[in-house]
């Protein structure tokens, strides 16, 4: 039987910041988070183009089997298609030079998730109680951390923790991570942005996931401790449980969320 993904989202501007430069998109078959380059000219933009180009994917595979689908090369075609129109607005408007986003994906064929990844959005998985991260960072810290250079504690408060190292970005080659993820029923996931990871611990991320009986549950409380802990950055979260088909609700889709829901002008 196959499985279905039962989702919430939800985004929030945070306490610190005049705009929520995040996207997400949520439907049957796609899990997407964006996180627009804080301080960067425009990445609200950057974040609705990348969610815009993953929704209209979604579109097209709407009513499709999925069963042997190129996972991994569809988001590829996808996050570059993004990348192709940054470039061309950055052309039409000097103003939009260096518009720039983070990006997590996940696309569903019913049993396997493709995985797309550049920046510091994040996927986590919490399968028979353990908590498990699914995407490693594009950051110099992170960096760091696997040179051997600093320890996590170090990494935790380094003062250029947020330097990223990849992002989709007018002008740029994207070199995204591409792999696949097997699902297993009951298993929860968790898409976000670091406006929560910046804030909450793994730990505390964890006991919130673990202890929310339903995704909005969870969605709710993160965005809502993220905000306790002083908001200092858009806070975006995409909470879906793996279920059997036939406990599943069908669900209408591509949803936008954030800054793409808002359609900023272009």
């Amino acid at each position: 039987m196959p499985l279905t993904l039962r989702t919430a989202a939800g985004s929030d501007v945070g306490r610190r910041r005049p705009l929520n430069q995040d996207s997400a998109v949520t439907s049957p078959r796609l899990l997407a988070v964006a996180d627009g380059m804080g301080g960067h000219a425009h990445g609200e933009i950057a974040s609705s183009v990348a969610v815009e180009s993953l929704a209209e994917l979604d579109t097209r595979l709407a009513g499709s089997d999925l069963s042997g689908l190129d996972l991994l090369g569809e988001l590829a075609k996808a996050i570059t298609l993004a990348a192709d129109r940054l470039t061309d607005l950055a052309r039409e408007d000097s103003a939009l030079r260096g518009t720039g986003t983070t990006v997590v994906a996940l696309l569903f064929d019913g049993s396997r998730f493709g995985i797309l990844h550049i920046g510091d959005s994040r996927v986590y998985l919490v399968r028979d109680r353990e908590l498990h991260r699914l995407t490693r960072d594009h950051t110099l810290v992170q960096a760091l951390v696997d040179e051997g250079r600093i320890s996590l504690e170090e990494a935790a408060e380094h003062p250029r923790r947020s330097m990223l190292m990849r992002t989709l970005q007018d002008g740029t080659v994207v070199e995204p991570d591409l792999f696949h993820h097997e699902g297993r029923p009951d298993d929860r996931y968790l898409i976000c942005s670091d406006g929560v990871t910046a804030v909450l611990t793994d730990t505390e991320i964890h006991q919130v996931l673990a202890a929310a009986p339903e995704p909005e549950a969870a969605v709710e409380r993160l965005i809502e401790l993220a905000n306790l802990g002083g908001g200092p950055d858009n806070i975006t979260c995409v909470v879906a449980d793996l279920v059997d088909g036939d406990d599943a609700v069908a669900a209408d889709g591509p949803a936008l969320i954030g800054a793409a829901a808002a359609g900023p002008p272009r």
